[in-house]
C-alpha cells in the first residue's frame, strides 16, 4: 500500500513536469505557425513546419517503444527532453543572428522532434509501471488534460507573447519548461520502485515483430487503431488550416484566445474523466465521442462566423479526451505490460500516419485547389 501511494505520488510529479513541457511545446507550435504564416503567407510552408515536427515522432516511435521496454523509461524521458531542447536553442541562435529561413526552422524542429520521440511510449508505459488497473482511467484522463494544455493554455500565452514581444521569447519559455521537466523527472527517478523486466539482448527488428504480433492478434485492438488513425487525420487538418483560416478574421491575440476557448472543451472533459467518473461503458463512450466530434468538425469549417467556429471547436475538443481515454483503456488492458512500450510505439506509428497525410495534403489542397476554386 505504501509503495502504491509512493508510485502514485511519483506519477503525479512526472505528470506535472510533462504538463509544463506540454505548455512550452504548445506555445512554440502556435508561435511558429503564426510566425511562418506572417513570414511567407503560405499554407504549404505552415504545413511543412508542422510535418517536420511530426514526421520524426511517427517514424521513430516504434524504435522508441522498443527502447521503452528495454531501458529505464524515466531515463529515456530525461534524454528526450534534454536533447530536444538543443534544437530550440539552435533555432533561437539563428534568429538572433539574423533572418531565419523556413528550411532552417524545419531542420531545427525536426532535430528537436527526433529526440522527443523517446518520450511518448515511455510516458504511456510509465502508467502501467506505477499504477494499478483501477487507476488507469483516471491517469489517462489526467494525461489527456495535460496534453490539452497545448490547446488550452499555450495559444493564449503565445498570442499575448507575440502581441507584445516576439517568437524568440516563446522559444526561451519552451526551453525553460524542458529544463524544469528534466529536473523533476531526475529528482524522482531514484525513488521509483519500478523494476525493469529482464530480457535478452536488444534486437530491434525482433522486438518490433513481437510487438506487431501482440497488436495484430487482437481484432478489436486493430479496429481501435484504425479509428484513432482517422481521428488523427481529421485533427491534422484542423491544426494546419485553423490558423490561416482564422488569421484574416482576427489578430494573433484573438486567435490565441479563440483556440483557448476551444481547448476549454478538453479541459472540461479532462476534469470529468480525471475525477474517476468514467469507469464503464468505454465502447459506447468511444462511439458517441467519434460521432459528435465528426459533426462538430463539419460545423467548424462550414462558417466564417467567429463565435460559431469557437463553439464548434469547443465541442470537438471536448470529445477528444473521452475517445482517447476509452481507446487507451481498452488497448492497455489487452496488451502485456512487458510489451507495452513497443506496442504503443507501433500504435503511434500507424495512427499518426493520419497526421502525416493530413499535414502533407492540407496545405496543397488549400493553396492550389480550394482557394483558386471559383
Amino acid at each position: 500500500m505504501i509503495n502504491n501511494k509512493r508510485n502514485y505520488r511519483n506519477f503525479l510529479i512526472i505528470w506535472i513536469g510533462e504538463l509544463l513541457a506540454g505548455i512550452g511545446t504548445g506555445m512554440t507550435s502556435f508561435g511558429l505557425g503564426v510566425y511562418v504564416w506572417q513570414l511567407t503567407n503560405s499554407t504549404v510552408d505552415v504545413s511543412m513546419v508542422e510535418l517536420a515536427a511530426l514526421l520524426p515522432l511517427v517514424l521513430l516511435s516504434p524504435i522508441a517503444g522498443v527502447l521503452a521496454d528495454r531501458f529505464d523509461r524515466r531515463l529515456l524521458m530525461i534524454i528526450g527532453d534534454t536533447v530536444s531542447a538543443l534544437g530550440l536553442v539552435a533555432m533561437l541562435v539563428i534568429m538572433k543572428a539574423g533572418t531565419i529561413e523556413v528550411w532552417q526552422i524545419c531542420l531545427c524542429v525536426g532535430f528537436s522532434s527526433t529526440f522527443s520521440s523517446l518520450l511518448d511510449p515511455a510516458y504511456k508505459a510509465t502508467i502501467t509501471d506505477l499504477l494499478t488497473k483501477e487507476e488507469y482511467s483516471k491517469a489517462t484522463g489526467m494525461m489527456s488534460l495535460a496534453s490539452s494544455a497545448k490547446f488550452l493554455i499555450s495559444p493564449a500565452l503565445a498570442g499575448l507573447a507575440l502581441s507584445y514581444f516576439n517568437i524568440e521569447l516563446i522559444l526561451i519559455i519552451d526551453i525553460l519548461t524542458l529544463v524544469i521537466t528534466v529536473s523533476v523527472i531526475f529528482a524522482v527517478r531514484k525513488s521509483l520502485t519500478v523494476e525493469l523486466v529482464k530480457q535478452g539482448k536488444l534486437h530491434i527488428l525482433k522486438d518490433l515483430k513481437e510487438g506487431w504480433l501482440q497488436l495484430n492478434e487482437n481484432k478489436g485492438v486493430r479496429k481501435l487503431v484504425i479509428l484513432v488513425t482517422l481521428v488523427c487525420f481529421y485533427l491534422g487538418f484542423v491544426q494546419v488550416l485553423s490558423k490561416p483560416m482564422c488569421l484574416p478574421l482576427m489578430d494573433e491575440k484573438g486567435l490565441g484566445i479563440m483556440q483557448t476557448i476551444c481547448g476549454c472543451g478538453t479541459l472540461l472533459a479532462g476534469i470529468v474523466i480525471g475525477s474517476g467518473k468514467l469507469s464503464r461503458n468505454y465502447v459506447n463512450v468511444m462511439g458517441i465521442s467519434f460521432v459528435v466530434g465528426g459533426a462538430a468538425m463539419v460545423g467548424f469549417g462550414a462558417t466564417m462566423i467567429v463565435p460559431v467556429i469557437a463553439a464548434m471547436g469547443f465541442v470537438f475538443f471536448a470529445t477528444l479526451p473521452f475517445a482517447d481515454t476509452s481507446t487507451n483503456y481498452l488497448i492497455r488492458i489487452t496488451i502485456k505490460n512487458e510489451q507495452q512500450g513497443r506496442v504503443w510505439g507501433l500504435i503511434a506509428l500507424i495512427s499518426q500516419l493520419g497526421y502525416v497525410l493530413a499535414y502533407g495534403i492540407s496545405g496543397i489542397l488549400s493553396d492550389y485547389v480550394f482557394i483558386p476554386f471559383p
